[in-house]
């Protein structure tokens, strides 16, 4: 009887452990959004205004939903302090904090700077199933998603350079694209 008071005690214990350590990781790390179809974005623009407001490699990845190739990105190896902001909308989208090297040659994150900073969703393109990451407030293309991360989230945000505007630590947020 003892021997089962004592193995209850213990899976209890566990069970506490980890649902805690479940809790302060979510409040720490925000869920991130559930892929979904395109839907309307508050900030919408006129596609001569885009092209008027980006340079042609920021169009062609945010808008056109590009990707630029590997290894060739300003902050696929850059780890300095600060905030990412979309190229589009000009809203923080990524904390260097969340930044990792993912060794894909993209810029990679574990996690959004908030839940509300970009949205999922679904990419059926080039006959493949994966889910896009989208600023939330124009649905321009950042990159992609991907259950490969590290612990505690497990996901890869694994974003392109030109998509994204890098504010050093302290720094005054973008007021511009290009």
């Amino acid at each position: 009887m003892k021997k089962i008071q004592s193995v209850l005690l213990t899976a209890l214990a566990l069970f506490t452990v980890s649902c805690t350590n479940a809790q302060s990781a979510s409040k720490k790390y925000p869920n991130p959004p559930v892929a979904t179809n395109k839907t309307t974005y508050p900030m919408q623009l006129t596609d001569a205004s885009w092209k008027e407001r980006l340079t042609e490699e920021q169009y062609y990845i945010l808008r056109q939903e590009g990707t630029e190739k590997p290894f060739t990105g300003k902050y696929d190896h850059f780890y300095k302090k600060g905030t990412y902001y979309s190229a589009a909308s000009l809203q923080p989208v990524f904390s260097a904090d969340a930044k990792f090297n993912s060794g894909t040659g993209w810029p990679s994150f574990y996690a959004p700077i908030n839940s509300d900073a970009v949205r999922l969703v679904i990419d059926n393109s080039f006959g493949s199933n994966r889910i896009a990451v989208v600023d939330s407030k124009t649905g321009s293309h950042l990159g992609h998603v991907f259950d490969d991360g590290p612990a505690p989230i497990g996901k890869r945000y694994c974003m392109n350079s030109a998509a994204l505007i890098f504010v050093p630590e302290g720094g005054t947020p973008p007021i511009k694209s290009k």
